[in-house]
């Protein structure tokens, strides 16, 4: 019996690092997700200051959207290994990181597992995330809402002075 063809599936991952050179660290997970995702674009690097969490240094986000033939769980494994590769360390939740890669969405799946949740459970409410995927795919649409990242990007109204996340000129 022939294997299925593998679906190729629109897919944007979110990057983030707050560790060490930052700059680095994205500069190596959108070389390495460059051999994931075909027709890759590749957001420009906002700096966020860390929500939720205790007093850590600022982030640098960014957001990838390609083409990925791979299924959800494959993605997920591969991403891991290239934060590990980085020397992405989970001692707690919310802890700081060399390294944070997460699938956004992919196409139109919705999976809902312990270990995997796709679309991200809560990028919708996550400026550090629209913002970058907004610069690349504004028309890109979350599969539970049926709403554009464009679309989710303004409904959460203008940054908060203390939240904004502007673009700036960071090199670590």
């Amino acid at each position: 019996m022939p294997a299925e063809p593998a679906v190729s599936r629109l897919t944007a991952v979110a990057l983030g690092s707050n560790l060490g050179d930052r700059r680095a660290h994205l500069a190596f997970a959108v070389s390495a997700l460059g051999r994931l995702l075909s027709d890759m674009r590749v957001s420009p690097f906002i700096e966020t200051a860390p929500v939720g969490v205790s007093p850590q240094p600022d982030y640098l986000n960014g957001a990838v959207v390609g083409r990925c033939a791979l299924a959800p769980a494959k993605l997920l494994a591969a991403i891991m290994r290239i934060e590990r590769e980085r020397g992405r360390a989970r001692p707690h939740p919310g802890a700081a990181r060399t390294l944070d890669l997460d699938i956004v969405v992919m196409g139109d799946l919705v999976v809902r597992r312990p270990d995997l949740e796709v679309p991200h459970p809560r990028f919708r409410e996550r400026r550090f995330v629209l913002q970058p995927l907004a610069a690349i795919a504004p028309d890109l649409a979350d599969p539970v809402t049926g709403r554009t990242v464009g679309e989710l990007l303004r409904a959460l109204g203008p940054p908060a002075p203390d939240q904004e996340s502007a673009p700036r000129n960071a090199t670590k």
